[in-house]
């Protein structure tokens, strides 16, 4: 496969995650599928964002830059067919680079709220109960968290969700890295002809 259409497959493998994740940390705003009277009840990390703009409006951009790698045109540059199409994947490590980042924010965050688990109302007030993830080899110690109804699964689920997601992300990012250098050493195989 040639560098821009390996390029392309992987910008829309990004476009359904990134909103997938942004999808997952919108519904963390409402944990165990209800609206919180209070902002401030909410888990901590739900409020960076990781998601939303980590894993997605920050993937949005390397997406559709490797989307539009495919179509690049080869009109060259200093009497080098190929100059424009290796310019073009140079660049597109840059994006892949933001992508890394965006994806590992979104990664380290989710793991950081695994950890730490859900802020929940405990009785006398609204707390994080649980201590260095123990509640997630311990399922009896989720019985401490009395509202919202089912908000560490609700919590844990999704968060999982992120941190698989976003982890995909960043593989997908740094693959488009190798290819990114092999478009810009070799040129893509579309501009010599041996691709049809």
């Amino acid at each position: 496969m040639c560098t821009g259409g390996c390029a392309k497959c992987l910008g829309a493998t990004l476009i359904p995650l990134a909103v997938l994740c942004t999808l997952a940390n919108i519904l963390l705003f409402f944990p165990g599928g209800k609206v919180v009277e209070k902002n401030e009840n909410i888990t901590d990390e739900v409020w960076y964002f990781g998601g939303i703009l980590g894993s997605g409006v920050l993937m949005v951009f390397p997406a559709l830059v490797f989307l539009g790698l495919k179509n690049n045109d080869c009109c060259g540059c200093c009497g080098n067919e190929s100059c424009g199409k290796r310019f073009a994947m140079f660049s597109s490590i840059i994006f892949a680079a933001v992508g890394v980042l965006g994806a590992g924010y979104c990664f380290v965050l989710s793991a950081v709220a695994i950890n730490r688990g859900p802020k929940c109302d405990t009785g006398n007030k609204w707390t994080y109960p649980f201590q260095d993830g123990d509640y997630l080899s311990n399922h009896t110690l989720w019985d401490m968290c009395l509202s919202p109804e089912n908000i560490v699964p609700w919590n844990l689920t999704l968060f999982s969700l992120l941190l698989v997601m976003s982890g995909i992300q960043a593989v997908l990012c740094g693959i488009q890295v190798v290819n990114g250098l092999f478009g810009t050493i070799c040129g893509d195989c579309q501009c010599c002809g041996c691709c049809g």
